[in-house]
Formats: structure tokens, sequence, C-alpha cells
């Protein structure tokens, strides 16, 4: 039903509870109320718990990180919500059911209940009133909250925590990045909906948003998941009670943000938010303190993440310190020739600067130099993102048109079929049956101008790809885009996208075009 980190069931989650001596944990009702197979679950003190969901970021590499675009371009007040450029990484590798990294996000806001079992000396009754989210608080007081369950949990529950590299993952307010990412539904949702105001909500938003008025929260604070999740399965992430955000508040300036660092985050929208208000670029500053005490809004709660430390190891440091030599060292270079499955080895313009760098005994030139090496690395580091972003585009497009094969071609096949079985012997057929055969030829030939059509555009696709791109460069690339499916339950997609992946690779070594054993590879991809 559960996860607790290396358990699976709820029932290893309350045989670890009762390791710790105590008697009764608290019913699924008060701290997962909408349960889901994958959720993960950790022990709080009291006998509680709370529950989290995997946010996945498809990359694999400790240094590697997913571009993404937040914000709004329509956005009224665009000092705060302007679109621009972010980056995302988890904090923990995942092989299933494809290489990556994840982090965890509470799947809902701290409640009151799991407020008190945490803070308060004696351990709250679990009851209904207490599944309101916390509110009323001050950002130190949500600090103070993740410190104190950090601490008991690696004094309690240290095997239940998710631990990269050996090192036990942490809990923290999430960065607005972090947040936003999985407010937006993460990679369970395409890149089109991702940039949407709101993620889907098919039923409306009065079924996944408390907000202001009558028809939905009427003015109160509600219960935590008594509405749908967004993609993700993250209840409340957006109205109910505001969210307190990490990091102190910046302006947006265009494309980044400004110098000064001010107050506190929230982000998300509360209970007295309007409804033309609720988007997920929302943001608002609110100070630390008001006169001589800390700011305690009584519309701002949290929800916590999970992650590890960045450098945790002298060998992963040592891994991202390679990693990071390697950025932007590459050239642009040309498609490989035929039979050429990779780049050139040939020395780039940024080793060749450093050889030219190695035995220069001017100092002012050579720092000059170092610092047109270090320009010319983050270009084509730009350069790089840029291309895979491009890369992953051609495959999702190859993708789809393997499926248009797919579906063109095995259509053609059953109207050919029949035609082939009422209408090879036209001469003997009535005149009424001759003038239907005529009509049937018209529809095949039109059906086999639609599959030659298809096919065409498909082949033109693998050609065009292999005069860009090579092996190489396009390997890295199929694995995150199967990521990116499978985060949005497109598990038969991410079949096409290795059949596409197939013929490309095959025409990258011999350039040799093969439309007949393209069109019977996409027609045999099952259809789900």
């Amino acid at each position: 039903m559960y996860k607790i980190f290396k358990a699976v069931t709820l029932a290893s989650a309350l045989s670890l509870i009762c390791s710790f001596g105590y008697a009764q944990s608290w019913d699924p009702k008060f701290f997962n109320p909408k349960s889901i197979d994958d959720d993960v679950i950790l022990p709080l003190p009291c006998d509680g718990f709370m529950a989290f969901r995997k946010v996945l970021v498809p990359v694999k590499k400790p240094l590697d990180d997913f571009g993404v675009t937040l914000g709004s371009e329509g956005a009224a007040l665009r000092y705060l919500e302007h679109a621009y450029p972010a980056f995302i990484a988890g904090s923990f590798t995942t092989d299933k059911p494809n290489p990556g990294r994840y982090y965890l996000m509470a799947k809902y806001e701290v409640t009151e209940l799991q407020y008190q079992a945490v803070m308060q000396d004696s351990c709250p009754r679990p009851s209904m009133k207490l599944m309101l989210p916390k509110i009323s608080l001050s950002w130190f007081d949500a600090m103070q909250f993740s410190d104190k369950l950090n601490l008991w949990l690696r004094k309690n529950a240290l095997k239940s925590l998710p631990s990269e590299d050996g090192v036990a993952g942490f809990l923290r307010l999430p960065t607005e990045v972090e947040w936003e990412f999985a407010a937006r539904g993460g990679n369970s949702v395409s890149s089109t909906e991702f940039r949407e105001a709101t993620f889907p909500m098919p039923d409306g938003l009065n079924k996944y948003v408390w907000f202001a008025g009558s028809q939905s929260a009427n003015g109160k604070l509600q219960l935590a998941g008594r509405l749908q999740p967004n993609p993700l399965g993250l209840h409340d992430i957006l109205g109910n009670a505001d969210e307190m955000m990490f990091e102190s508040f910046r302006l947006n300036k265009l494309d980044r943000f400004h110098g000064q660092a001010g107050g506190f985050i929230v982000r998300g929208a509360n209970y007295m938010t309007p409804e033309s208000d609720v988007r997920t670029s929302w943001r608002e500053e609110q100070t630390y303190y008001r006169e001589a005490e800390p700011n305690k809004q009584r519309t701002a709660g949290f929800r916590l993440v999970l992650v590890a430390p960045s450098l945790t190891s002298t060998n992963r440091s040592k891994e991202i310190e390679k990693g990071w030599e390697e950025l932007g060292t590459r050239e642009n270079a040309p498609a490989a020739t035929p039979g050429s499955a990779t780049l050139p080895t040939t020395p780039s313009t940024v080793e060749r600067l450093s050889n030219l760098m190695s035995g220069m005994k001017d100092d002012k030139l050579k720092k000059e130099l170092e610092m047109l090496r270090t320009e010319l690395r983050s270009s084509n580091q730009m350069r790089d993102e840029q291309r895979s972003i491009a890369i992953r585009s051609a495959l999702q497009q190859g993708a789809f048109m393997c499926v248009l094969l797919n579906r063109e071609g095995r259509f053609f096949d059953v109207i050919k079929r029949n035609y082939d079985e009422s209408c090879a012997k036209f001469d003997s057929l009535p005149k009424e049956d001759q003038a239907r055969c005529t009509n049937a030829k018209r529809n095949v030939d039109g059906r086999l101008a639609a599959q030659e059509l298809a096919l065409g555009l498909y082949s033109d696709s693998i050609v065009e790809a292999g005069s860009i791109y090579t092996r190489e460069m396009v390997a890295p690339e199929v694995a995150v885009k199967r990521q990116q499916l499978l985060a949005r339950k497109s598990s038969n997609l991410g079949n096409y996208i290795d059949t596409y992946w197939i013929h490309l690779g095959k025409y990258l070594s011999d350039r040799k075009i093969n439309q007949a054993e393209w069109l019977n590879s996409c027609k045999a991809v099952s259809i789900k």
C-alpha cells in the first residue's frame, strides 16, 4: 500500500514504529486520506506518519540537471512572475523504471496533528479537526519543525530515510524551483501542459483547489487532502494554505532574479485568493517580522521536501569535479561520416587553448586566455543544453511519426485485404458489386497514398537527424526522453522511441534508407 523507504507496506512501517516501543499507530485517514500504491511514508513521533511523493527528474549523473521554464509570460505583475529559465535535479538516484534522479515532496501540507506530534512534549490524540493545515506560524517555526523532525528521525528511524551515496537525506522547506516544478506536474505532464497557468484539471478548478468564494472555501481553511491531487499526486499544492519557501524573495528581472534578497516567499495561493489569481506562477513576498514579533500569517502553512547533500563523499566530489572539467569542452562537430558513430577525436578549441596555456610564462596573457577559455566553455555548455532539447524534440517527433505509420500501415493492410478477398473476381461480379469494388479501390489507393506520405515524413526525419547529430549525441537523450514519457504514463510511446532510435542508429552507421524495414518495424509495435 505504501513505502517507508526500503520497506514496502504499511505493515512494515507499523513494525518499525512498534520497534520504538509505541503502542498504536495513526489510522491512515489522519495522515494519508487519499493513498496511492507508490506513496513513501516516513514515521513521526507519537506513532505518527507523513506521506511523500517522488518527483522524478530525467537526469542521471550528479552534475546533470534538467532545464525548464518557470513563471508566466502573461503575468500582470511581471516583476514578480515573468517567465525565466531554471534548472532542476533530484537528490537520489534510481534505476527503475529508467536511470534517473528524484527528490521527495510531502503529499499534503503539514497538518496541525503532525505539527503537534513533533513540537509538543505530549502526544496529541488524532482527530479530524487536527487534519487542517498548520497555519499562523512563522518561517522560523517551520524551520524549527523541520530541524526537530530531522533530529528525531536520525535518532529513532534513520533507516526510514532514503540515502544517496551512503548519506541519509534530510527534510527542509522546498526551493522555489523544486516547488514550482512539482506544482506544475513535473514530467508527468506534457511540455505544453507544464507551461499552462495551472496543472491539468479536467474536472474543473473546484475539484482541485480551495479558493475564495462560496462555491469553494467560503472563507475557511479546509481539511488536508479532500480535493483531487495534481498529476504527481500532491494535494492542495494550489489553494487552501500558502506554502513557505526555503530561500529569500527576489524580484524578477526578465530572465533572472534581481540581486537584492528580501523577505521569505509564499507560493500556491490560499483559501482567500480569488479564483482568477490561482496559478502555479503566483508568488508573494512576506516579511520575516511584524513589529517586534515574527510574522505569522493566518493563511500561510508549509510542506516539506526530502533531499540529500550534493557533496556526499570524496569519491562523489571527484566524480563531480571530473564532470565539471568536461563541461563545454567538446567541439560543435559536424555529423559523423558514413560508418562513424562518434564525434571526431581531434582536440577541441578548448583543449588547444589549455595546451597553449600550459607552456605559457606570460601570466597576464595566460589569465586573459583562461578568461577566454571559460567564456568558450560556458557558450559550449549552453549550446549542448539547447542541442539536447532539440534532440529530445526530434525523438518525440520521430516516435509520433512511427505511431502514424503504425496506424496508417495497419489500416491499409486491413482494407487492402478486404478488397482483395471481396473483389478478386471483379469481372464476374454483378454490376452493383463492381461499383462497390471500384469505390473500394479508390479508398485503397487513398490509404496507400496516406501511408506513403507518412513513410516519407518518417524517412525525412531520420535523414535530417542523421545529417545533424551523431550516435554519441543522441543516445543519452533517448534515456531522458523515455523517463519523461514513463513519468507521463506514456510507456507505449517509449516503445516507439526505441523503434525510432534503432532506425536512426542504424542509419547513422550505414547511411542506408530502408523504408520497407522501417514501415514493418513501426507496424509491429503493439497498440495499447
